[in-house]
């Protein structure tokens, strides 16, 4: 008979012998789990413990000149959800009437369908299959004022679902100034893209750098302090500065605004440049939009037109051909042109001036503006020479601004020249121009015949190391031979805006002002010239002798009337009286103040 301690001892031994092998199978199992798989079931346990979060810098910003800002980011707030967050249908129900109220432009049922607990996807074989709903996006962009009321209001009804997400937001604190040149971003897939203009043409430079944060955390998603902690600081994008100057850029929007308004232009075009150096002091079109209002946007207010658009340019292009007349030798001021009575019949086509202006001098010619004086003149050059004074000054090739559809125009070669084109093109037919080319031809008449390179970008900023690289200045070419010629050329274009000319509403009292209108029939593709649609040009400089700008105003198709003299040189007039007082540059005490009054068609 066995005694209780052998009962006792028997159990044991039968309970070593039947735990032994589980133990082994268990010692076995634990050396794969923390010595052979050990790395594997580390990260597993990482990812449930650890987080990343992406952070983002600013994107840069731009500013005129002087540091005036032009495009900035103001603080705002992403809000997404978390649906497995949510309790019960009833937190579900009481969330989407919450931000539904917040958000009205989204309808209840829309968030309630948001805040389902489960989303389907395909997996890799390409089934359908059914996942927990872990993130909706709510609203984007939202002031900080509204992202903290959300909070409270979910706070008091015990609702914990919902993630705010620190972001900035694209802002132009001017408004529809200079919109068309700064261009814009909108969301794409929950980020800023830059889709026009300076904000597109940069968009490299100006993008933020991402960051990014990782530490451990705690059940509810709190970092823990002794955990861990890696972090890649986020890199603001580049600030770009621009040749802008704020107060000129708003002087010239307010007057365009007036113009648009009274003569009703399809497009109206505008641009300030400094010739000494290139730098566009102002640019601007009508119609425009505000980017902060995107509903004021069309294809016609977007477009950077005074790059892109071309046109035939009329008398303003005379100037050219007949200044390179002069440095070559070919006339002098003095030579006279028979004006033919005031129409000329050429090669059997007439070509026709407003007035009998008789016999004439070149000096006459520019100064009314003869169509016939200027013809005779190129044909005094010969066709290879005219080609070649325009081509000089940059007509048929880009300026090179940051605009991505900048138009080449069209200054077609002689060998596709049909007899009458050296009647025509030195007149501003036959050939097509953009806005910009043509004030950087005047530049170089401005600047004693030097041809400058545009600017619109004076430097570049890194905001995370202050460096700032500065974007040089080209050296400008010398257009004339006989820079003399190039005085004479100025002096009568002075006479242009005096009495006689064709400019005196141009003129501003106490300075000199040199220039040249334009009046040219509007070509339209696959139609022909248009009855009673013309483009108005005025591109002047002042004081005349030792210019602070060059300005050009173009109108295409004014309404009621549409002479340059009518609607171009009045607009030209009123902005550069407001900008030489801004520049603090001084009348001419030798000249009268008063305007001199004139009037002409042309």
């Amino acid at each position: 008979m066995q005694s209780t301690n052998d009962k006792i001892r028997k159990r044991i031994r039968w309970i070593i012998v039947l735990f032994t092998p589980v133990a082994i199978a268990l010692a076995i199992r634990l050396y794969f789990i923390q010595v052979l798989d050990h790395e594997y079931y580390l990260n597993k346990a990482r990812e449930r413990y650890t987080t990343t979060r992406v952070t983002s810098g600013k994107r840069g910003e731009i500013f005129d000149f002087h540091g005036n800002l032009l495009v900035s980011n103001i603080p705002c707030v992403h809000v997404s959800v978390d649906p497995s967050h949510l309790k019960n249908d009833t937190q579900r129900q009481r969330l989407s009437h919450i931000l539904a109220r917040q958000f009205p432009e989204t309808s209840r049922l829309e968030f309630y369908q948001k805040l389902n607990p489960t989303r389907q996807r395909s997996n890799p074989d390409g089934e359908v299959e059914t996942v927990p709903n872990r993130y909706a996006p709510i609203a984007r962009g939202i002031s900080l004022e509204k992202a903290a009321e959300l909070k409270e209001i979910t706070r008091i009804n015990r609702i914990s679902a919902l993630f705010y997400e620190d972001a900035y937001m694209r802002t132009y604190p001017k408004g529809r100034l200079l919109s068309n040149v700064l261009g814009f971003t909108n969301v794409v897939d929950e980020s800023d893209v830059a889709q026009a203009g300076l904000e597109k043409y940069f968009d490299k430079q100006m993008t933020a750098q991402l960051g990014s944060e990782t530490y451990e955390r705690d059940r509810i998603g709190r970092p823990l302090l002794y955990g861990s902690h890696i972090s890649k600081q986020a890199r603001d994008g580049r600030n770009i500065y621009l040749t802008i100057s704020e107060p000129i850029q708003s002087i010239l929007e307010e007057e365009l605004d007036v113009s648009f308004a009274e003569w009703k232009p399809q497009t109206l075009y505008a641009a300030i440049v400094d010739p000494k150096t290139g730098n566009v002091l102002a640019l601007a079109q009508r119609p425009s939009f505000d980017p902060n209002d995107r509903s004021t946007y069309t294809n016609a207010a977007g477009r950077t037109r005074i790059a892109e658009d071309g046109m035939e340019p009329g008398s303003i292009i005379k100037p050219f051909t007949i200044g390179k007349a002069l440095d070559w030798g070919v006339v002098n001021s003095e030579t006279e042109i028979d004006g033919e009575k005031g129409r000329w019949i050429y090669l059997g086509k007439p070509l026709s001036d407003t007035h009998d202006y008789g016999k004439m001098s070149v000096e006459k010619v520019i100064q009314k503006s003869s169509n016939i004086g200027t013809a005779k003149i190129a044909l005094l050059l010969g066709q290879d020479k005219v080609y070649q004074a325009l081509k000089m000054f940059g007509f048929g090739e880009k300026t090179n601004l940051p605009f991505r559809t900048e138009n080449r125009g069209l200054l077609p070669p002689p060998s596709t020249w049909n007899g009458l084109s050296i009647t025509r093109i030195p007149i501003g037919y036959s050939v097509r121009v953009t806005p910009l080319q043509m004030i950087r031809a005047y530049c170089a008449l401005a600047n004693n015949g030097k041809l400058p390179q545009l600017r619109l970008v004076d430097r570049v900023e890194d905001p995370a190391t202050g460096t700032v690289e500065k974007i040089p200045f080209k050296a400008p070419i010398q257009m004339f031979d006989h820079p003399e010629k190039q005085k004479e050329l100025i002096e009568m274009m002075i006479k242009v805006t005096q009495t006689g000319g064709t400019a005196t509403a141009a003129s501003v009292p106490g300075y000199e002002v040199a220039g040249k209108t334009g009046t040219s029939r509007k070509y339209i593709a696959n139609v022909g010239y248009v009855p009673g649609k013309y483009f108005s040009s005025f591109v002047g400089f002042v004081p005349a002798r030792d210019p602070a700008f060059v300005m050009l105003i173009t109108m295409d198709d004014p309404k009621g009337k549409y002479f340059a003299s009518t609607v171009a040189a009045p607009t030209f007039r009123r902005v550069a009286e407001r900008v030489l007082r801004h520049m603090n540059i001084p009348p001419d005490p030798t000249l009268s103040t008063v305007n001199t009054k004139g009037k002409s068609n042309i």
